[in-house]
């Protein structure tokens, strides 16, 4: 029943930006709390935006996660993008009860030259 779909992903310059969006259904959208997560191979799955104005540093000042709940849709705004943002970029909603979490598939960002 519940779906995340992420979208926006693909391949950018250096310094280029970048405007992820996830769409999501089948859940009561202002009872969650959603996040930014990415994943690059060989490393851990990291928290890069969510919460309450939560920014990994470093991301900080480059990204910015908007949510327009009319849509339940989540964005995440990149701008200055380094080779290292390199990753496949995943939309999390977790329950503010604690109880229940979402995952997308994921899109994929390549930062290269």
């Amino acid at each position: 029943q519940v779906q995340l779909v992420e979208s926006g992903g693909g391949v950018v310059q250096p310094g280029g930006s970048l405007n992820l969006s996830c769409a999501a259904s089948g859940l009561i959208f202002s009872f969650y709390i959603m996040n930014w997560y990415r994943q690059a191979p060989g490393k851990e799955r990291e928290l890069v935006a969510g919460g309450r104005g939560y920014y990994a540093e470093s991301v900080k000042g480059r990204f910015t996660m908007s949510r327009d709940n009319t849509k339940n849709t989540v964005y995440l705004q990149m701008f200055n993008l380094k080779p290292e943002d390199t990753a496949i970029y995943y939309c999390n909603a977790q329950s503010t009860l604690g109880i229940a979490g979402y995952w997308g598939q994921g899109t994929q960002v390549t930062v290269s030259s």
